[in-house]
């Protein structure tokens, strides 16, 4: 009798490990864990095609957006061959260079012809060589920007309708070339001559932003390239790049608009000086002409040229609105 407790101890003891190891394999448990493991790793094989092209098209767009912002810091101060590109002159660093030269000539002989003396003389000159051409190439880059973006939104919905007809965008590329108004049509005609020696469209159209450094540019750039190495609705995406481009403009207009009071103002208060001087020197020339007779008068000259030129450049920094 008093072994009787330690038999039932021992029974129930290897009832438990029998249980343990033995009861998953007559249940079947272990073959549904196998079952279970293997329809797992061909639910991830089967997901991982599924995944992969969507990385790899998140992976070409960020690779590709990095490429243009590489490229737009280099386009921050670009060469002198460059501007001229930019301006729409066909002249070489040489040309460039001897026009500088020659219109400093001009306005050194000038300045000592007039008799101002030799040191006013060597300033016009030197304004003449570095100033006045530099000036020229900003000039006409300006005007030959706001020329591209005035014509650039129709050459986008030319893209838009005939990708939606069913046309390559080359071909749609090759219509801008030839049927855009300057200088839409030979911006296009750079690309199409790039694109014929060998380099991608998409990169090809990345670099209307190097001859034409307008944000507008670079939108059609990057839109292009996502589109060519990642896929993707064209049409659709240069509907709404040309509906951004028309908005912008839209918006430029409308500032432009509010800041012609703030500009009107500015130009009345800096003309407002001469004109009371020059009023001044009609109605009594004895009382001013001390102003350029005097030592003093010319220093007061000087400095009232100073602050006049100080407050003309505040007030031109506070009406000029970047967008």
């Amino acid at each position: 009798m008093e072994q009787l407790p330690i038999f039932l101890l021992a029974a129930v003891a290897v009832g438990g490990v029998a249980y343990v190891f033995i009861y998953p394999i007559l249940s079947g448990e272990k073959t549904t864990e196998k079952r279970v493991a293997t329809v797992a790793r061909t639910t991830a094989t089967s997901r991982t095609p599924r995944n992969a092209p969507q990385k790899s098209r998140r992976d070409t767009i960020e690779n590709t957006l990095k490429e243009f912002e590489e490229r737009n810091k280099k386009t921050k101060s670009p060469p002198l061959s460059v501007r001229i590109a930019q301006s729409g002159l066909s002249w070489s660093k040489h040309t460039f260079f001897l026009v500088s030269g020659a219109v400093g000539i001009v306005l050194f002989l000038l300045g000592t012809a007039s008799g101002a003396g030799l040191l006013p003389a060597v300033g016009l000159g030197f304004a003449g060589a570095f100033g006045l051409p530099r000036w020229f190439l900003g000039f006409r880059k300006r005007r030959r920007e706001q020329k591209f973006l005035n014509a650039f939104p129709d050459a986008v919905d030319v893209i838009v309708r005939g990708v939606k007809a069913g046309l390559p965008l080359l071909d749609c590329i090759k219509m801008i070339a030839i049927d855009a108004p300057e200088p839409v049509r030979s911006e296009f005609r750079s690309i199409l001559e790039t694109q014929a020696i060998g380099m991608p469209l998409g990169e090809a159209c990345g670099k209307l932003y190097e001859r034409m450094p307008l944000p507008e540019a670079n939108f059609f750039g990057i839109v292009v390239s996502i589109q060519q190495k990642a896929g993707g609705n064209l049409a659709e995406t240069l509907s709404n790049l040309s509906r951004v481009l028309r908005d912008r403009k839209k918006m430029k207009a409308k500032i432009q608009a509010m800041s012609q009071e703030a500009k009107a103002s500015a130009a009345i208060i800096g003309a407002l000086p001469l004109a009371v001087m020059t009023l001044v020197w009609l109605t009594s020339p004895a009382y001013i002409n001390l102003l350029f007779t005097e030592p003093l008068g010319h220093i007061m000259l000087a400095g009232s040229a100073t602050w006049m030129a100080m407050g003309v450049l505040v007030m031109k920094k506070m009406i000029n609105f970047d967008f």
